[in-house]
């Protein structure tokens, strides 16, 4: 099954996520389908702290993919600052 979560990279101390698609048996650092974004919670001011492909989560819900609880909270609140 696919699963649409959060991938760690960055340094020790400075993490930051990549949004991806992935197998659900792969590791959490290793191989996926495709990069639908990035979240970086250290961003300081005036740097991109989120930033999501939303037409592509949405394709890849559609053929089945399940949203980590992380990654649903960070898609609903971009899908929110997107709208307003």
């Amino acid at each position: 099954m696919v699963s649409i979560r959060l991938s760690r990279s960055g340094a020790k101390k400075r993490p930051f996520y990549h949004l991806v698609a992935a197998d659900s048996r792969r590791a959490r650092g290793g191989r996926y389908i495709e990069r639908l974004g990035f979240y970086n919670p250290v961003a300081v001011e005036g740097e991109e702290g989120l930033r999501i492909d939303l037409s592509r989560v949405d394709h890849w819900v559609s053929v089945g993919a399940q949203l980590s609880d992380r990654a649903r909270k960070l898609v609903d609140s971009y899908r929110q600052t997107a709208q307003g």
